[in-house]
């Protein structure tokens, strides 16, 4: 289904659900791993604290970065966040007929509106799994936005599913923002320099806690790198966000990453299976899901979030996501003994 209208509030983020008086509530609302960043990593940005009277020199991260996914330097852009490099994608790049595959992160249709676009929007179908269909996507699109896995889905389409929406002529945007909490990666795009078109924008902030820093890449030919870092203002990424790119790259930190995917993969199954078990009370979860989080329908979902926050609890709507609705609440994987609170929390909390 192929739609124009804007419908819902793109410029609402889980970030909402736990602020002023949520900020006290357990909170399922944002998809930061817990407990991060991690001691080693928050020594590793102090001390680079003592450098602030220089002006940040991006070329050990960039070149960390670009080892990291085995490219050359000039395929990496570093940027203050992912968030950052949809705008510049929507400034820098001349674009007649973008397109956003959704339901998926919202921010990259609302910065390409803000720059003056007209966005066209792909709906994926609740009764397909909200799996991609490729032929779906106009012919004639030069920009196409998807994610992978899809925030707020939890879906993994295959690299090859997504490979076939390439074109010359035409900027294929694949989020992987999440992909490093998905084991071995399996499907990533990133690295690969045989997909024409192909741009593929990464984020330090889920796994390693660090929204506050504001760090993340894009990874793409480097005629596309030229073209959005012109449009960059100076200094872009601060030194201790550069810091933690480069920490954030070693064998060490890829290493607890990949740990951390197996063990957001058990909790998950935990979340799923509590879930599953209130089906006959209208609870359904889409599936599989791949990510740090899930996407759950449950009957009168504005009245059950109402009552997860008066029991302690912040969950992140879903009627902001176009192609969701009022049915749909998306909840961060947590550990086992919150996952159980929440459960009980919810079965009290259901119609």
């Amino acid at each position: 289904m192929r739609t124009d209208d804007r419908g819902p509030d793109l410029r609402h983020h889980g970030d909402a659900e736990v602020r002023d008086d949520g900020a006290a509530l357990v909170d399922l609302a944002v998809n930061v791993r817990s407990d991060t960043p991690p001691q080693w990593l928050r020594a590793r940005i102090a001390g680079s604290l003592s450098s602030l009277a220089a002006y940040p020199d991006g070329r050990a991260a960039r070149a960390a970065v670009a080892a990291r996914h085995g490219l050359p330097d000039g395929h990496v852009l570093l940027t203050a966040g992912a968030a950052e490099a949809f705008v510049l994608l929507a400034r820098a790049l001349g674009v007649r007929r973008p397109v956003v595959v959704h339901p998926q992160f919202t921010e990259p249709e609302a910065a390409l509106r803000d720059a003056g676009h007209t966005v066209e929007r792909v709906l994926l179908r609740p009764r397909d799994g909200f799996r991609l269909d490729p032929a779906a996507v106009p012919e004639d699109a030069d920009l196409v936005v998807i994610g992978n896995p899809t925030n707020p889905t939890s879906v993994l389409h295959p690299a090859g599913v997504i490979g076939r929406l390439a074109r010359p002529g035409r900027y294929l945007v694949v989020d992987e923002a999440f992909m490093d909490a998905v084991p071995g990666e399996r499907e990533a795009l990133a690295g690969r320099t045989d997909v024409p078109g192909l741009i593929v924008l990464r984020s330090l902030t889920k796994t390693w806690g660090l929204a506050g820093l504001r760090i993340g890449y894009v990874l793409a030919a480097p005629e596309i790198v030229t073209a959005l870092e012109r449009a960059q203002p100076l200094w872009p990424v601060s030194t201790p966000a550069l810091t933690a790119a480069e920490a954030c790259m070693t064998p060490r930190a890829l290493a607890e990453a990949g740990h951390a995917a197996h063990r957001v993969a058990a909790d998950r199954a935990h979340l799923v299976a509590g879930l599953t078990a209130l089906a006959d009370r209208g609870v359904s979860v889409t599936g599989p899901a791949e990510g740090p989080f899930v996407l759950v329908r449950v009957p009168g979902a504005a009245a059950v979030r109402r009552r997860l926050r008066d029991l302690g609890y912040a969950v992140r709507r879903g009627d902001t996501f176009p192609g969701l609705g009022e049915d749909w609440i998306r909840l961060a994987v947590r550990d086992r003994s919150t996952t159980d609170a929440f459960l009980t929390a919810l079965s009290a909390a259901l119609p």
